[in-house]
């Protein structure tokens, strides 16, 4: 049951008739949406997604309705020269995919555009180009925009107001720098707090070597230049080297398409390598053109998505007990309830939620589990893949305390792959930078984010947006 009003351009949208709502909808408002490739049609042309909003609204033909998506296209910098309109969302990054979206909602020149969580699945540049794209457009159109988002750097630097809610409350309102210099609501001192917030990992004499990588390099047949033209190859990680000791936390960061995905693919054996080598205690993680089963019981990873990792049919006790099935011999049915037992335990969950499903859980408990299943066979490395981008700040704040606790129970070595460079410094001992395909600058985490040397991870650093000191929290960035 919804009561109130929100009027919209003299329009109570909550009594309007679906027929009023639909000339509305792209005409007065916009939309775009946190992921592009799902808000995209696969199987329609990025042309023809642009000038369907205008040829439905506007009843133009359609050759002028794509005259108009054209236009649309470029401002929003993706040209035709380079980008024709007949490509696919598929062949398209992120970012890219992102600027569809945005000149989509553009097409009609709305009154108010919403951008709900759009910057969130990207990494610390595209983020920047697309922020920036949203401010010259609103300005160059004379549109309002309500940007949704839990990230709270975001907010300072593009809001003129902020509202916060909690529980579907207005909790604090007020203009930015009011509102960041003065926070009345103890819940807005805890948001700001926990954006700002730093885990304390446990001292390491990490010198035993874990995993070695020499040297590798993978690269794919690329698509042909033509109808006749020949393939040309794509090398997605280039001669890279690095080592990761017991009791280690490393840190891996790059823009989106930088090889960070092949090489974790690599890591765990999922794909081979044409050169160099891969060894995980001593063991190379390929042998005889087979993947390692002994290597790849030690490892284990933890998603992005912790719902999408997971099957929603199974309870909690199958789900998180995925990892037995790679063992050589099954545990016993008491030895099993009681690996259950403790793996929810160690996360912070209860031994009762096991004959739960996954659908019954919040988000952040949602990824206690994934990384319960990853710790359920006490494995010797672990690695986290963007584990903490889709939670919001609070509950990202307690995630990364469950990382560190369970760094202080025990010797846990791990791989965290991220574009959120406040994160990574504050889980990571060492950072690798990771830039077509090469590891271009290495080093203590607070060293190489605090003084880069390299002009790449210089450009990262100044992209990624930042909290400004605010009274009232516990913490300054």
């Amino acid at each position: 049951r919804v009561t109130g009003r929100v009027i919209l351009d003299g329009v109570n949208i909550l009594t309007a008739p679906e027929a009023t709502l639909c000339r509305q909808r792209g005409r007065v408002m916009g939309m775009v949406f946190q992921e592009p490739m799902t808000a995209l049609n696969p199987v329609q042309t990025i042309g023809d997604q642009v000038a369907e909003t205008i040829y439905i609204h506007k009843r133009l033909s359609k050759s002028a309705a794509l005259d108009q998506a054209r236009d649309m296209l470029n401002r929003v910098g993706l040209p035709e020269d380079l980008f024709p309109m007949n490509l696919y969302p598929h062949q398209l990054s992120g970012g890219q995919r992102q600027r569809v979206v945005i000149a989509t909602a553009i097409a009609l020149r709305p009154r108010l555009l919403i951008a709900d969580e759009p910057t969130t699945a990207l990494d610390v540049t595209t983020q920047a180009l697309i922020l920036d794209l949203l401010k010259n457009l609103t300005a160059e159109f004379g549109m309002g925009l309500l940007m949704i988002t839990h990230d709270l750097a975001v907010v300072a630097d593009m809001a003129d107001r902020i509202i916060v809610m909690k529980h579907g409350s207005v909790v604090e309102t007020g203009r930015t720098q009011t509102l960041l210099q003065d926070m009345q609501h103890p819940y807005t001192r805890a948001l700001f707090a926990a954006s700002a917030h730093r885990v304390r990992l446990p001292e390491i004499s990490a010198s035993v070597a874990l995993l070695k990588v020499q040297n590798v390099t993978r690269t794919y047949r690329g698509p042909r230049n033509g109808l006749f033209g020949k393939r040309t190859n794509i090398c997605a990680v280039n001669e890279v080297s690095f080592t990761i000791h017991r009791g280690e936390r490393l840190g891996l960061v790059g823009e989106s398409g930088c090889g960070k995905s092949t090489l974790t693919r690599a890591l765990l054996g999922l794909e081979p390598v044409q050169s160099g080598s891969i060894t995980f205690d001593g063991q190379p993680v390929w042998t005889d053109r087979h993947p390692n089963l002994d290597v790849r019981r030690q490892m284990q990873v933890v998603f992005q998505d912790p719902y999408g990792s997971f099957n929603p049919r199974h309870k909690v006790a199958r789900l998180i007990t995925e990892p037995f099935y790679l063992l050589p011999s099954q545990p016993s049915n008491d030895e099993r309830t009681a690996k259950i037992a403790a793996a929810l335990s160690d996360v912070g969950l209860k031994p009762t939620d096991a004959t739960k499903y996954i659908h019954e859980f919040s988000g952040g408990q949602r990824q206690r589990i994934a990384i319960a299943r990853a710790l359920i066979n006490d494995p010797a490395l672990i690695i986290f893949d963007e584990a903490v981008s889709a939670l919001d700040v609070s509950i990202r704040a307690q995630v990364l305390d469950l990382i560190a606790d369970l760094c202080r129970k025990r010797p846990l070595s791990y791989l965290f792959i991220s574009h959120d460079l406040s994160v990574v410094r504050t889980i990571t001992d060492r950072v690798l930078v990771m830039q077509h395909g090469k590891i271009v600058e290495e080093g203590p985490t607070e060293d190489v984010l605090t003084t880069p040397r390299h002009s790449y991870t210089q450009r990262l650093i100044a992209a990624a947006p930042q909290l400004p000191y605010m009274r009232g929290t516990s913490h300054a960035q």
